[in-house]
């Protein structure tokens, strides 16, 4: 089922077994994920338009996963001696799967800090050491995605005809900071137009080297972080920015969820 994945265009990177793991112990959870990731799509204009908080595209892929059994849960743990707590620790993760086998530990770092990747990768390690998960899975901007930001939000701004900032009023976008529109109109100054101008700044602000995409995930990853747990990596490819399935436009499904703490 990973291989559907992997021909969609998803950057799939597994560790200590978990593909064997997936197939024999949780084939029919694996069906679920991969369902889910195959009709997820990210509308360009809400990348243009999104504002803090979680990213309404991001609020969709969480409840279609918790619908079909994927919800958040908080795991507590504590060390006991002679009936006296000396250590408790928390650990709550976004999307968990008890399964008739074990366990599956979900986290979607679409656009944090890319220091969320260590934090979810020792949680899903201390959680493995202590048997409460079988597996960790990390869902995030895959290689191509991240590197195309900039020309998926150039080519939809000139598809719409935006040539100036405030036509991209239209779809939420907050007026910018005078730091902002200074630098796209130095580029525009140089030759740019206005849609490759406002794409390379906008990208470059709000979805960042230092944000988490699979680079940086990788990179963690391939240094043991998360070892010995047997994790799933995957990068969302480019297509899934476009048009919304018709089917997930229901106004359900659009409506704002409550902003992740």
């Amino acid at each position: 089922m990973l291989d559907e994945l992997r021909a969609a265009g998803f950057d799939v990177l597994t560790r200590n077994h978990a593909e064997a793991i997936l197939a024999v112990d949780f084939p029919d959870e694996t069906a679920e994920l991969v369902r889910a990731l195959e009709g997820f799509r990210i509308p360009a204009d809400e990348i243009v338009g999104s504002g803090g908080g979680e990213a309404r595209s991001t609020q969709r892929l969480r409840r279609g996963l918790a619908e079909v059994g994927w919800r958040k849960h908080r795991f507590e743990m504590a060390l006991t001696i002679d009936g006296r707590v000396k250590e408790a620790q928390t650990h709550e993760i976004d999307h968990v799967r008890w399964g008739r086998r074990g366990t599956l530990a979900l986290e979607i770092e679409w656009n944090n800090k890319d220091p969320f990747f260590d934090r979810d990768l020792e949680n899903f390690q201390r959680l493995h050491a202590q048997s409460v998960i079988s597996l960790g899975i990390i869902v995030t901007r895959g290689a191509a995605l991240n590197a195309g930001m900039a020309g998926l939000v150039a080519a939809f701004l000139r598809a719409r005809g935006v040539d100036d900032a405030e036509a991209l009023m239209q779809f939420g976008m907050k007026r910018r900071t005078d730091r902002q529109v200074q630098a796209v109109e130095r580029l525009v100054a140089g030759g740019a137009e206005f849609a490759e101008a406002f794409a390379r700044t906008f990208i470059a602000d709000k979805f960042g080297q230092a944000t988490t995409h699979w680079k940086k995930l990788e990179d963690r990853v391939r240094r043991g972080v998360g070892n010995p747990c047997p994790l799933l990596l995957l990068g969302l490819p480019a297509s899934v920015v476009g048009e919304m399935p018709a089917a997930a436009a229901e106004p359900d499904l659009l409506a704002p969820a409550a902003p992740a703490g």
